[in-house]
């Protein structure tokens, strides 16, 4: 474990769909805030499933953030006494995140991100590869696999388009997708489409 100080770092939070990324983030914010650190939590405008101006787990707990267009717009509303920031569902952000976290990290800031590292090809998804490359800390966590119960490290798309007509990003939860183990997951092997 990372020696706490007032030396910013990056901590990343990545698994599959319903691996509990979104609850591991808030349990971390939570505990900064028994702490009295300033917080402040960001997220993706298109991430709108559960609320507009909230990061939400699947299992409905939640904690206030501000939807932001683009990664770089995350370090104009950062305040200068944050101690703790928060970024959910990181692969919907460009490769910008990674510089947005670094420059966080160097300003003496707790960076925690959170996002799926595979699309549901089982590729890596967006700037998480760099994210994980930069952090101090990464947890990875796990599903489990609704069709034969083991650890599930993927995320199986098993609603809307696939093939040509997909999009790269589609966001949705338990009616699109479905945690799924490297054996029982079945990627889309047209090459055409990713998971959101």
């Amino acid at each position: 474990m990372i020696h706490r100080t007032l030396h910013g770092f990056v901590e990343v939070v990545c698994g599959s769909m319903f691996s509990g990324k979104t609850e591991e983030l808030l349990r971390r914010i939570k505990r900064a805030q028994i702490a009295r650190q300033k917080v402040q939590v960001f997220k993706p405008v298109i991430d709108n499933r559960y609320s507009v101006d909230h990061v939400q787990s699947h299992d409905a707990n939640r904690v206030a953030s501000r939807p932001v267009e683009k990664a770089r717009d995350i370090l104009k509303f950062v305040d200068d006494n944050t101690r703790v920031v928060g970024i959910d569902e990181a692969q919907f952000f460009d490769d910008t995140v990674v510089d947005v976290a670094q420059k966080l990290a160097y300003r003496g800031i707790r960076v925690i991100v959170a996002g799926l590292d595979m699309d549901f090809r089982g590729q890596p998804f967006g700037p998480m590869p760099k994210l994980l490359a930069i952090a101090e800390e990464v947890t990875k966590l796990s599903a489990v696999c609704v069709i034969c119960g083991n650890p599930a490290s993927r995320s199986q798309k098993i609603a809307g388009a696939t093939g040509t007509d997909a999009s790269r990003i589609v966001v949705g939860a338990r009616e699109m997708y479905e945690a799924r183990c490297r054996f029982c997951h079945e990627p889309d092997l047209s090459g055409q489409s990713q998971e959101g």
